[in-house]
């Protein structure tokens, strides 16, 4: 049956966009134009088949768009447009927050790249990227981080990141002359001389960031050539860097 006194599309096509099916969409317009009426009634005003109008009335029901009588036939109204669409919009937030929750632990999953001994290492391009991967191994360090910081990019991201971690989280650093503050918290800070001032005016600066013991993250590069990162699980990638953390904090303890 066609859409008789319906509006052509758009308001179908916006309660559609907002959640309800086609059905849905065509039976609420109907009750508003007819306030009180019986399945029957919606089935001849909307077009929608009569044994699909109570199966859409109930679902409408659920959803808190439409109030049903005690009388016999029963009759149904519409809750109010501007409620109604309150009550959608609730619904897509609510669904919108389960969705980003169930993506992100996937997502956190897909980024673990390298279990165990894979000799896996995986790069990251452009600051965002690079600082999106780098707050959250940090925000997960259980044990421990060591970090060698020659680095003012993200000094305030980390620094907030590091501060973050639970008390029992053992936090050493390696940084140059730079004032690191800990706000309070006990960090291990070792100072190393600074690196030297180059002529050139693309300073090279980085990171060496350890985790646990299990993860590491490398990040190299320049504000104006942008930062490049290399990270991995693997036992040998993680055993050198773990190293050469050791050997500055020696160098560094004796200046």
């Amino acid at each position: 049956m066609a859409e008789q006194g319906l509006p052509e599309g758009s308001v179908a096509e916006s309660l559609r966009s907002l959640g309800l099916t086609k059905y849905e969409s065509l039976v609420y317009i109907a009750l508003i134009q007819a306030s009180g009426a019986t399945a029957t009634e919606l089935h001849e005003l909307s077009g929608v088949p009569r044994a699909s109008v109570y199966p859409v009335l109930e679902r409408l029901s659920q959803k808190r768009l439409v109030s049903v009588s005690n009388t016999s036939p029963k009759r149904f109204s519409p809750v109010k447009p501007d409620e109604a669409i309150r009550h959608l919009l609730q619904s897509i937030e609510s669904d919108a927050e389960s969705a980003k929750t169930a993506l992100h632990q996937m997502y956190t999953q897909s980024q673990r790249p390298g279990k165990g001994n894979q000799e896996l290492i995986w790069s990251y391009h452009g600051d965002e990227q690079i600082q999106a991967r780098l707050i959250e191994l940090l925000k997960h360090a259980r044990e421990r981080v060591q970090i060698i910081f020659y680095w003012d990019h993200l000094r305030k991201e980390i620094i907030e990141s590091l501060l973050s971690l639970q008390p029992t989280v053992q936090i050493q650093v390696i940084t140059d002359q730079v004032t690191m503050s800990t706000g309070g918290r006990k960090f291990d800070v070792i100072k190393v001389p600074p690196v030297p001032n180059p002529e050139f005016p693309g300073c090279m600066a980085g990171g060496v960031f350890l985790i646990d013991g299990k993860q590491a993250m490398i990040v190299m590069g320049s504000k104006e050539d942008g930062f490049t990162a290399l990270y991995s699980e693997s036992t040998g990638f993680v055993r050198f860097f773990s190293m050469y953390w050791n050997f500055f904090s020696s160098w560094g303890s004796r200046q």
